[in-house]
């Protein structure tokens, strides 16, 4: 059966072949983090971001795939728990493909590890009747835990094809591609209605278990060692000194000081002078280029010398720790503080997920439950979660003050955080969803995947942040050019040289800070650097950068999940709550005579 004309039979209509004008459609379904990205870009050969914490993927991915020498449409669905009651929107968005007969074949993705929900889900799966194949994924792992699957016996009972793969290695990916061509409509759930949780029960304990091995039992130990106060506390302490080590002294200070103290400033950056010198004869444009606010100069330096190695160092050290399985029992760690901000421990994905890019996190806020935890969690991620660049830039600059002056910082956000979360919960009015979670296994994160998805978030930040760098900068000329910048600077000179006490020159860093928020943080990461802001200075203005208006592709999706009422709603609330806790932060600071 080719894919170009595909030939569907419907078992409730007179067996006549249909021929369709447009290529097959495969959809990949299945719990969260059960593997189907993994899947997706085996089959494909097209790469997904893969992560080992439900809520990687929030939204369709689509490629293509060779079967039986035609092109077939292959789609990447979100996670989902279930099919039926009450869906999150990612779970809304797999429904939809099924719904509404998208998606000619389904292929369920499943854990090998839990056959009991792998079957509940498929009950509900057969009611759509549509071809299915199931996959049983990560089947080294289930027999790691000593279960070992009848696949051909839980064949003959559903009715359908039944493929073992572990897609991380390729195993099983070409059976599973037969398997394709045999996809057929589920007996199960058809014809056992009603009894669809004892036949779950009885396929899941027909496994054979055996004794599990020694390294599984370590690491189910250190699993509960990273959920329980006691331990998990210290271990959080550690992964965060860690995440400094790497991304606030190597990113920040030496690979910053080798690639813009070294490489550009005394390569790159009078290079391009001397040649656009020579080679321009226009004054006008040999500034734009080269001045004080010249592309080159600012703009790309800005970009590529302190923000790249920042941005990079992080995705490294964001790969290791959401391919390790730790992410999701930090949520389960933190679920009871969530708890008192309306949310539950669901929402530190999103939260983990700002320290790259608030903007993807902001559309991984769908994860959540109900749509007051959505808007608590995207008010919390433009309040007080710092992307990657701000992140680094804090670390590499107070890194460089005193630890006493990252303590005031991560102490002031996190309480301004837990306080506007809190008044939150009890104002917007709604219900709290209940915190269920499957944890993936504590893994080794894979070298390859790590350095793919670096490579890959790097070659996005190149495509997006760059271009918005040279506008910015190119902005920046403008209204020097014009005058414009120094009146700026002076209607901004009361709030920002008043109540913050910063220099004037921190007013047009904030206005670019609205651009992109790690253009803002390379702006004072040059301030520091050039000796214009003192300790208590360096605390405000980055306590400030951090709380303050969230970017402009932020802001976007921000109107694209919530609305624009409520975009920029949130928009004012944190502006007057960034300079508000800077003011006292300020006055608290000066009036106790504190020096860092």
């Amino acid at each position: 059966m080719s894919c170009a004309q595909a030939a569907v039979r419907d078992p409730a209509a007179d067996p006549v072949l249909t021929l369709r004008a447009r290529p097959r459609r495969i959809a990949l379904v299945g719990n969260a983090n059960v593997g189907k990205s993994v899947l997706f870009g085996r089959l494909t050969g097209q790469y997904a971001v893969v992560s080992n914490y439900p809520g990687t993927t929030v939204a369709l991915t689509r490629g293509r795939v060779m079967l039986g020498g035609e092109v077939c449409e292959l789609i990447d669905t979100p996670g989902v728990t279930a099919l039926e009651g009450t869906l999150t929107e990612d779970e809304l968005v797999a429904r939809r493909i099924l719904d509404t007969g998208e998606a000619d074949v389904v292929i369920q993705v499943a854990d090998a590890r839990n056959l009991r929900r792998t079957l509940m889900l498929t009950s509900q799966l057969s009611a759509i009747r549509r071809p299915m194949v199931l996959a049983l994924n990560m089947a080294d792992e289930a027999r790691a835990h000593g279960i070992v699957i009848d696949a051909a016996g839980l064949s003959a009972r559903l009715g359908i094809p039944v493929v073992e793969t572990v897609a991380t290695e390729g195993r099983g990916v070409g059976d599973l591609r037969d398997a394709i061509a045999r996809a057929a409509v589920p007996s199960f759930g058809a014809d056992h209605a009603g009894d669809h949780a004892r036949l779950a029960h009885d396929l899941a304990v027909r496994h054979r278990r055996h004794r599990p091995r020694s390294a599984v039992r370590v690491q189910e130990r250190l699993g509960r060692l990273v959920r329980e106060p006691m331990t998990g506390l210290p271990i959080l302490a550690l992964v965060l000194y860690g995440m400094y080590l790497v991304v606030g002294v190597f990113g920040a200070q030496t690979l910053v000081e080798l690639i813009e103290g070294r490489l550009f400033e005394h390569v790159i950056n009078p290079g391009a002078t001397s040649l656009v010198n020579r080679a321009v004869p226009w004054a006008l444009a040999r500034d734009f280029l080269v001045g004080e606010y010249g592309l080159i100069t600012m703009g790309l330096t800005y970009a590529i010398a302190i923000v790249l190695p920042v941005v990079a160092t992080f995705f490294l050290v964001f790969g290791f720790l959401e391919d390790s399985g730790y992410i999701p029992r930090l949520a389960i760690f933190s679920d009871r503080i969530f708890r008192t901000m309306g949310l539950n421990g669901k929402a530190v994905l999103p939260m983990v997920l700002g320290l790259g890019c608030d903007t993807m996190a902001t559309m991984t806020t769908r994860i959540l439950g109900t749509p007051k935890e959505r808007l608590i969690a995207v008010l919390l991620l433009a309040l007080g979660i710092p992307c990657s660049a701000q992140l680094a830039t804090i670390l590499g600059i107070l890194g460089g003050v005193s630890f006493a002056a990252l303590l005031t910082l991560f102490g002031v956000v996190l309480l301004q955080m837990f306080l506007v979360g809190f008044l939150a919960a009890r104002a917007i009015p709604g219900a709290r969803s209940e915190f269920i979670m499957e944890l993936p296994p504590l893994r080794m994160p894979q070298l390859g995947n790590i350095v793919r998805k670096t490579l890959l978030r790097v070659r996005w930040y190149l495509g997006e942040a760059v271009p918005l760098f040279l506008i910015g900068t190119a902005l920046l000329f403008t209204l020097d050019r014009l005058g414009l910048l120094t009146d700026v600077t002076a209607a901004a000179e009361p709030v920002v040289g008043g109540l913050l006490g910063l220099p004037s020159d921190a007013s047009a860093v904030f206005v670019m800070g609205f651009l992109r928020r790690d253009y803002g943080a390379a702006g004072l990461f040059q301030m520091a650097k050039a000796g214009q802001l003192d300790g208590v200075q360096a605390v405000v203005a980055l306590t400030v950068m951090t709380l303050f208006v969230p970017c402009v592709a932020n802001f976007l999706m921000m109107v694209k999940e919530q609305g624009l009422k409520a975009a920029l709603g949130i928009l004012g609330a944190v502006t007057v709550i960034a300079l508000g806790t800077g003011a006292v932060l300020n006055a608290a600071l000066r009036g106790l005579n504190v020096s860092f």
